[in-house]
């Protein structure tokens, strides 16, 4: 036989009994249906800011309905050293609330959780700490725009920080009608501006877990520190964009914590990256104390700041509409009263009056700024 022959007969035999012989490995954790309890939030010491808690389960690996399952009907509230009693209310997707609240920075302060099926939990006392204010925030564009901070503590007294921030934008409209329809009637939406669908305003929230040191540093500085990024020609700024930055201390133990988080949450990907940690928060089952309980409970004052950028400060940005072609027709007014609306293409609505007899309509994806995304209500700080 050709001895190439006999090599690739070979070859082929032992690919086929390989191939033929793996079996798939689905080792038991991941189909284990552990769901622990997850928390999510802080107490802030802010007479402005409300606290926020969420509470959440633990999915299977093998899960793909679902990211996580919320604990809801739970009774959360904040217990300080002192026998004071601080009670978060419920709002919906395993979301607790409690008023801005102003505390005593002497005291401290502990999480307490009893679940809707009678479970209970505790976190350690932990320090209400003050936290500095934010020094600057600046931005600089080369192509996408970036967003940093600066800060520090004169007093060198906190080293390590957490950060999160609001995003808000305002978008429009392709097409600006100077009418509405409302239960098949045309108004003028000059006599009715908080209707106007040409402006809106959306809003989004960071999800990284945004965390710095200075503890390498003499003076106790954190310099040009990267919150956010916005890629060119983003929506965000196509007219105005806001962000709104707040800062937290923290302590040593929650730093730590939080960096093993960030870790296992977003640098795996590779045999290079760092393994999973097993994470040890503060925060405990009272039955039951070997029970993991993912989260860590912090406490302190926050300080924040917003800056503006709007779209002539940019270089280069130009964001392009990707949504359906913005036709319109025209059709005849009602004969009877030119303010009454029935036209039977639902996805057209009323654009213009033309002429002394004509009413111009335009796609609602068009006329409406709502659809996508966001409010058409400016804010306060607009």
């Amino acid at each position: 036989m050709n001895r190439f022959l006999t090599i690739s007969l070979t070859l082929f035999l032992f690919l086929f009994v390989y191939i033929g012989c793996k079996k798939p490995y689905n080792p038991p954790e991941i189909s284990v249906d552990n769901k622990f309890l997850v928390f999510d939030g802080s107490l802030v010491n802010s007479a402005d800011s409300p606290s926020v808690i969420t509470l959440s389960r633990t999915v299977k690996l093998t899960d793909t309905t679902q990211a996580f399952y919320p604990e809801t009907g739970a009774a959360v509230s904040v217990e300080d050293s002192t026998g004071g009693n601080y009670v978060f209310l419920e709002t919906p997707n395993g979301m607790y609330k409690s008023p801005p609240l102003s505390l005593n920075p002497a005291d401290k302060y502990r999480l307490k959780i009893t679940t809707s099926s009678g479970d209970q939990y505790a976190s350690d006392y932990v320090e209400m700490l003050q936290t500095p204010p934010i020094d600057t925030l600046l931005w600089q564009q080369q192509k996408d725009v970036s967003i940093y901070l600066n800060t520090y503590d004169p007093s060198k007294q906190v080293k390590y920080y957490r950060w999160d921030y609001v995003e808000t934008w305002q978008n429009r409209a392709p097409l600006e009608s100077e009418l509405g329809v409302e239960n098949g009637l045309i108004y003028y939406v000059s006599n009715r501006p908080l209707d106007q669908k040409y402006n809106c305003w959306s809003t989004d929230y960071s999800t990284d877990l945004l965390l710095g040191s200075s503890v390498a540093l003499s003076d106790a500085v954190i310099n040009k520190f990267p919150l956010a990024v916005v890629p060119q020609n983003s929506v965000k700024i196509n007219i105005r964009y806001s962000i709104l930055v707040k800062q937290y201390a923290i302590t040593e133990k929650a730093y730590q914590y939080f960096q093993i988080l960030k870790k296992n949450t977003e640098n795996l990907g590779s045999i290079f990256d760092a393994q999973p940690t097993q994470l040890i928060g503060n925060i405990h089952s009272v039955k039951n104390p070997s029970e993991v309980v993912l989260g860590y409970f912090t406490a302190s004052s926050v300080q924040q700041n917003r800056i503006f950028i709007s779209k002539d400060e940019v270089n280069n940005w130009n964001y392009v509409y990707t949504g359906r072609g913005c036709d319109v027709t025209t059709i005849e007014q009602n004969p009877a009263n030119y303010l009454l609306y029935n036209y039977p293409d639902t996805g057209f609505s009323a654009y213009y009056f033309s002429g002394t007899t004509g009413l111009t309509l335009a796609r609602v994806s068009c006329l409406d700024c709502t659809l996508q995304g966001g409010t058409n209500q400016k804010p306060a700080y607009w």
